[in-house]
């Protein structure tokens, strides 16, 4: 049964708490004009009963606590209202948003979430003063309901006729609280509650805290509202809101998870073992069979590099990108789904049914509020996380082009109907895209292949390509281990359990921050220089490697490091970037007419062979179309003059070269440039 209070007894003992646990604290709050914050725990301290009482019964106790601290002696005039806020109440009070009940109504709860909308801030209306047209008198009415109280009758017997004249107003915001991914269980809806905030929780400095994307708790009272209706009638149905006393941010994603003295020791004693980067491997998706670099990549990947900010307000980000590019059916969409069930905060999306808007944040019209609120999408909700971007190529042009920021810059520019925001988006994306006519071309270049702009591809650190290629051996491996998995599901255990991997991926990135060593630092230069200074001294000569594959260089051997919870990146660890990096770039990079590495070819799609072949094909046109009183030049001509100069293909370079607006026919069988 529960327990009741006097409100004497609750007066005398909050003015006690005041005046003596909290007089300093209230002291400084009345001085610099804000809130005074209690730690739950403090007053639990002070007596258990009365914060039992305020869990159950918030309402009497907060008007027993604002009228208790304007009874306190502070020695100086207390001009406005002293807000009193609650943190840190016990696991007891805190509620999951998906179980808040009828029974939650009016008690004082904390729920933990992500915002995943936030409105513009408006005012409202908390006391309103009438004045009777009869006789002049003025009736004051607390406005508590949803709808605007006006009196019923005046002294005078007056029941029509009243004026506002006078009103006292507070500044509102609405927020939209999601369930954090990791909390759900299975495949469940993440469930949302709307927040409202008020006072000094809508202060510009505070509002830096009331970000789409943030993770928060927020404490305070569960109220219920009439369901909307036609023509204002009131609805049985309720819903429900929580009005919040107080809002903090929790730390990302991997601090939330409980990581305990026992899994500590567990997790160096497996970066110790000298397998560890093969357990690794073996425990990245082991119902898929081979991949063995990919899921290595994967798991460097999930550790990640180390974010710098620099004096100058440069950042470089340590989150790596991976592409999956291969044929239908080769298990890329298995790898991604299973990454987003072991990744903490992780959200998979596919690319036909997500819009820009979607992937990054968008304004929507706030129904309640009247105004426009900002929304979060996936890229910004998993901030600190990872995104799985199933069928990139499937996307349309617009809306990929939002990924470009979010990729580099790690943030997401929002500026639609009077909102102007940047938000947080420092999230790693393992994509997945099909080539355009559906098996994969190795002599045809990767931008041609998979639909998607050279600026985007470029800004991927790992691009990987799954063939099914026929091979006896291969075919008879995979068959067995698909048989043996139908025969029984549970005969491939991971080394790592998921769970356990889970752990030990938190406690890297938490706790290790690993610097470059000199002898790193040299394995990394030498063969950065060594390998683009390779084919130098020809006329537009190839460029094998470039700025952004040095960055990825460096990030993955921070995430080798991090694996063997080292804070020193050792030369081992820059062998095995490099190892990874050149299993990537020999699959599709390397020119097939010079045999040559060119990352142009995978990053524009264009070889410097083939901007040779046109440049000297532009220059034949050009001197030819000098010597022509039309200034036009026939298209066989041409043809003839480039074979001459070991131009075999020129044909198609002038088909390509009219497609692009280069080279225009004025007339049948003749070309001009432009």
């Amino acid at each position: 049964m529960e327990k009741t209070l006097e409100y004497s007894d609750l007066l005398s003992k909050f003015e006690v708490f005041f005046s003596e646990i909290y007089y300093d604290n209230l002291l400084k709050a009345v001085q610099a004009a804000t809130p005074v914050i209690v730690d739950f725990e403090d007053l639990e301290k002070f007596d258990s009963e009365v914060a039992d009482y305020l869990l159950e019964n918030p309402d009497e106790v907060f008007q027993a606590i604002e009228e208790a601290v304007s009874n306190v002696d502070i020695g100086e005039p207390i001009d406005t209202k002293i807000i009193v806020r609650f943190t840190n109440t016990p696991e007891s009070g805190s509620v999951a948003i998906k179980n808040v009940r009828s029974k939650h109504i009016k008690k004082f709860v904390a729920i933990d979430g992500i915002i995943k909308q936030a409105s513009e801030v408006r005012p409202e209306i908390t006391l309103a003063t009438f004045e009777c047209k009869a006789c002049g008198e003025r009736i004051n009415i607390m406005q508590e309901e949803q709808q605007l109280e006006k009196p019923y009758m005046c002294a005078c017997g007056n029941k029509q006729g009243f004026a506002m004249v006078a009103r006292k107003m507070i500044d509102l915001q609405r927020l939209e609280i999601e369930e954090s991914p990791d909390r759900l269980e299975g495949g469940a809806q993440a469930r949302k509650l709307a927040a409202f905030l008020q006072a000094d929780l809508v202060d510009p400095k505070f509002q830096k805290k009331v970000i789409p994307g943030a993770k928060v708790r927020v404490y305070g009272i569960i109220r219920d509202i009439p369901l909307k209706v036609e023509k204002g009638k009131e609805t049985k149905r309720r819903d429900l809101y929580i009005e919040a006393n107080y809002l903090e941010t929790i730390e990302q994603e991997f601090e939330d998870l409980d990581i305990t003295e026992e899994d500590e020791k567990a997790i160096k004693e497996l970066a110790q073992n000298p397998k560890i980067y093969d357990l690794l491997t073996q425990s990245i998706a082991p119902s898929i069979y081979g991949y063995e670099k990919i899921k290595e990549s994967i798991a460097l990947q999930l550790f990640g590099g180390v974010r710098k900010v620099r004096k100058d307000g440069v950042t470089t980000r340590g989150d790596m990108h991976i592409l999956l590019v291969g044929d239908p059916g080769a298990g890329k969409s298995q790898l991604l789904k299973y990454v987003a069930g072991l990744a903490p905060k992780a959200r998979y999306v596919v690319g036909k049914s997500t819009s820009g808007a979607g992937l990054t944040a968008t304004v929507v019209k706030d129904e309640f509020m009247r105004g426009w609120a900002l929304e979060a999408g996936a890229l910004v909700l998993a901030n600190k996380g990872i995104a799985m971007i199933d069928e990139l190529d499937k996307m349309g042009k617009d809306d990929r082009s939002a990924m470009h920021e979010v990729m580099e810059q790690q943030t997401v520019t929002i500026s639609k109907a009077n909102v102007q925001a940047t938000l947080n988006a420092q999230t790693t994306i393992l994509g997945a895209a099909n080539p355009k006519f559906g098996r994969f071309d190795p002599y045809t270049s990767i931008p041609e292949q998979i639909d998607l702009p050279d600026t985007l591809i470029s800004r991927f650190d790992l691009m990987f390509i799954i063939r099914d290629v026929p091979n006896k051996e291969t075919d008879t491996r995979l068959v067995r281990h698909i048989l043996k998995m139908h025969e029984n599901p549970d005969v491939q255990q991971p080394p790592i359990e998921s769970e356990m991997l889970r752990k030990y991926i938190a406690y890297a990135k938490i706790n290790i921050a690993p610097v470059l060593t000199e002898a790193a630092q040299k394995e990394i230069e030498k063969f950065y220089v060594s390998l683009r200074n390779k084919y130098t001294g020809e006329e537009q000569s190839a460029v094998p490697i470039g700025a952004r594959q040095l960055e990825a260089l460096i990030r993955l051997s921070e995430a080798s490091a991090k694996v063997r919870l080292s804070d020193k990146v050792l030369k081992k660890d820059a062998k095995k970037a490099i190892d990874l990096l050149m299993e990537y770039m020999m699959a599709v990079g390397v020119d097939p007419e010079t045999g040559q590495l060119d990352m142009d070819r995978l990053e524009t799609g264009t070889t410097a062979s083939q901007r040779n072949k046109i440049r000297l094909l532009l220059k034949v046109i050009a001197e030819m179309q000098e010597e022509s009183p039309e200034k036009t030049v026939l298209i066989e001509d041409v043809i003839a003059a480039a074979e001459e100069q070991g131009i075999e293909d020129a044909e198609d370079i002038i088909n390509k070269l009219k497609r692009e607006g280069e080279l225009f026919e004025p007339k049948q069988g003749h070309i001009r440039k432009v």
